[in-house]
């Protein structure tokens, strides 16, 4: 892990590892909302999240998820040569839904034969078991991985309130028990720059995931669209977002304590060009990218070097670490 050519684990990487070959993940965008959008838990969303959610690169929600994947599928093979493909169910709460729905939805996935794997996005307080039977079904049935990603975006109960998230801390350790029961990939999204957090929480946030026994992580830079609460609050000034080199520190030092297993995902954020008000301090996420990468070279710091607080750390002393 501490060789100057990779000092994270790349997805890239690890997908490689695990399929033999280079491994496309598809958008698949379902007409579903949010517990947080329709009173369920809030009536207007997170307080960064806009209209189209997160599926801005997605196919129209009125195509089946079966037209969506051969769509891009189609696209995808011919430019890059690629064989294996991952339905990545990711706009709003992707098991937000009647059950029945949510079955029938991932089986059109799982029963395509270039479909390796079914990942799932949705929010800490929308696992259920029997949405997890359904998927342990799949994966018995048609052989395909499964991966859930859960939005936590933040370990700070304060901050999660502040940005009208819908649920705590709580809600994410519940999920993450549940889902490691059944054996299947996780994935966590946080957001490093949220204007109420510190590098503490921060630091703190690597830690919980490592313990929680997190797969996968992705982290994200804030972005700020118009006719959001966010962005209002942002447009009033009444908000101080950090540089862009406070971020690189920040994601640095994620990593220098993030289990050395964890698979990293994305270590900036992307934003739809229209509507936006702030995202990634007006450079390209590849620049933040390289600052980040060229600050771990410089430090010589790697995944996991700072990874020794788990297992009774202050009793290894007696047990011969």
């Amino acid at each position: 892990m501490n060789s100057k050519k990779e000092r994270y684990r790349r997805y890239s990487t690890y997908l490689k590892e695990k399929y033999g070959e280079k491994v496309y993940k598809i958008p698949v965008n379902l007409p579903v909302t949010c517990p947080n959008r329709d009173g369920e838990c809030g009536e207007e969303g997170c307080i960064f999240c806009g209209d189209i959610g997160t599926g801005f690169e997605s196919l129209e929600n009125s195509l089946s998820v079966k037209e969506q994947l051969n769509k891009n599928i189609k696209y995808i093979s011919k430019k890059y040569k690629a064989n294996k493909f991952i339905a990545y169910f990711q706009n709003f709460t992707n098991t937000y839904m009647a059950v029945e729905t949510f079955k029938q939805y991932a089986q059109e996935a799982a029963e395509m034969d270039n479909i390796v794997e079914i990942c799932i996005s949705t929010r800490p307080d929308c696992i259920h078991e029997k949405y997890l039977q359904i998927l342990d079904k799949l994966k018995e049935k048609y052989g395909v991985e499964i991966t859930i990603e859960l939005g936590l975006q933040t370990v700070n109960y304060k901050t999660l309130k502040k940005i009208k998230r819908g649920h705590t801390l709580a809600e994410f350790i519940d999920a993450m028990k549940n889902i490691n029961y059944h054996g299947f990939e996780s994935c966590c999204h946080l957001i490093l720059n949220l204007p109420w957090d510190d590098m503490e929480d921060v630091i703190e946030g690597s830690k919980i995931v490592s313990a929680l026994g997190v797969n996968q992580i992705k982290l994200h830079s804030l972005y700020i669209l118009k006719n959001t609460e966010l962005g209002r609050m942002f447009e009033r000034r009444e908000i101080e977002i950090i540089s862009a080199e406070d971020y690189v520190d920040r994601v640095v030092s994620f990593i220098n304590y993030l289990n050395p297993d964890i698979v990293i995902q994305r270590i900036a954020g992307r934003a739809p060009k229209e509507n936006t008000l702030f995202c990634n301090w007006n450079m390209s996420w590849w620049k933040i990218k390289d600052m980040i990468e060229e600050k771990l070279e410089k430090l010589d710091i790697y995944q996991g070097k700072k990874y020794n607080y788990l297992n009774g750390k202050s009793v290894k002393k007696f047990i011969g670490f």
